[in-house]
């Protein structure tokens, strides 16, 4: 029970965090910039935090499981699945940026002459294959582990 409890703290505090930058920039009183900057600073101290914690917490236990999980490869596989969430994460907020500058281009492009959609589409989705071409490295770190 107090793991479930240990483990919904972190979760907890980035929905406070959430609603917290949502209520100042909808009263007005923080620009948006400011709130996603105080987002990204409040995940990376959460995920610093549990990260630190872990290792603290495998260190500090007994130093022959620690040494046989290391040796089984715990560490490693908990590694590169963090590798391969970040691929997946930062190419997938890359391609959300690429899009939402093409494609009201792109949209703008079109209705001044129909006949450039086809270009205006391959620019959108240059955009979205930084996303997939994430998504595919970390299927291969993935299956690289199995």
């Amino acid at each position: 029970m107090l793991d479930y409890i240990l483990l919904s703290v972190p979760v907890v505090f980035l929905v406070v965090s959430v609603y917290y930058a949502y209520k100042t920039v909808a009263l007005g009183k923080k620009s948006r910039k400011s709130a996603v900057v105080r987002q990204l600073l409040s995940f990376a101290a959460v995920s610093s935090v549990c990260l630190i914690t872990s290792m603290v917490a495998m260190a500090a236990g007994d130093g022959e499981a620690a040494a046989t999980a290391a040796a089984s490869g715990d560490i490693n596989m908990g590694l590169s699945m963090i590798g391969a969430a970040l691929a997946t994460g930062i190419s997938g907020i890359g391609g959300g940026i690429a899009v939402g500058g093409a494609a009201p281009a792109a949209i703008g492009a079109t209705s001044e002459d129909p006949k450039a959609f086809g270009k205006a589409l391959i620019f959108v989705a240059l955009g979205e294959g930084v996303a997939l071409y994430g998504l595919l490295v970390s299927i291969l770190i993935i299956s690289k582990i199995g």
